[in-house]
């Protein structure tokens, strides 16, 4: 009598296994195509851009990269060592300008650009993006907006 009730809880125990692993199967699958990862410029560097990979980028935009053409656009991102060419289609936020942080959605295309679909610029004086922020502590070039230089 001990043992089919020991028997009977494993295999209750593997049943739920087996279904917790399906429901989270399931969830993984579904949430694929919506999971964004962030990288820096570093990071694809490194990594290389997967065309058509969903990505998010963050930098800085370097000065003098800017071409503006109607509402096509193509400038770089940088985090100081390395640099991504950017193209975007679109109006750019009122914020966007050259040497300032953004934060980019979009993917690769086959020629090594990132095709931005959302551009980010920073909203005020000293507001940094936090995961550009993040990776350009990890460069070691971060430079804290708010401290005060006299």
């Amino acid at each position: 009598m001990r043992k089919a009730k020991k028997k009977n809880r494993l295999i209750l125990i593997g049943i739920a296994g087996v279904v917790l692993s399906v429901a989270v199967g399931l969830v993984l699958t579904a949430l694929n195509d919506q999971i964004t990862l962030f990288k820096s410029p570093s990071d694809i560097a490194r990594e290389g851009l997967v065309e058509g990979q969903k990505i998010r980028i963050g930098g800085l935009v370097e000065d003098g990269s800017w071409v503006k053409d109607g509402t096509n656009h193509r400038f770089t991102v940088t985090d100081t060592e390395n640099i991504i060419k950017v193209r975007y289609e679109g109006i750019l936020p009122d914020l966007f300008r050259e040497g300032q942080g953004v934060v980019l959605d979009g993917e690769a295309n086959g020629e090594n650009i990132f095709v931005a679909k959302t551009v980010l610029a920073k909203h005020d004086e000293n507001y940094v993006p936090k995961e550009v922020a993040e990776a350009l502590k990890e460069q070691g070039v971060w430079k804290d907006p708010s401290a005060k230089t006299n």
